[in-house]
């Protein structure tokens, strides 16, 4: 059995990752991606403590954080298809959201 330190590290480093994604990528695509790391290093602590305490209950929230990240994809995919084909772009520098 993989210690639980282990996991929390893995853990901790995806979301370094996902959260450097977040803040240091111009493309809304590559953000979105990056999100979606951050959602899948706090679905693996669900996981992680739910294996550690023996109950199945932080793999139901892990099974919830996974529809949640598929509607998170739809979705944002869907405005940044929208916004590409209003501005021909989806660097987040040069779309003006407020000014359409």
């Amino acid at each position: 059995m993989i210690p639980l330190e282990w996991e929390l590290v893995l853990s901790a480093l995806l979301f370094s990752i996902g959260l450097y994604g977040v803040l240091a990528r111009k493309n809304a695509i590559m953000v979105l991606m990056s999100l979606e790391v951050v959602i899948n290093a706090a679905i693996l602590n669900f996981v992680a403590f739910s294996s550690y305490s023996n109950d199945a209950s932080g793999q139901v929230f892990a099974l919830l954080g996974i529809a949640v990240a598929a509607a998170d994809a739809a979705i944002g995919l869907a405005i940044f298809l929208s916004i590409y084909q209003t501005h021909g772009t989806v660097d987040m520098d040069r779309v003006r959201f407020l000014r359409w």
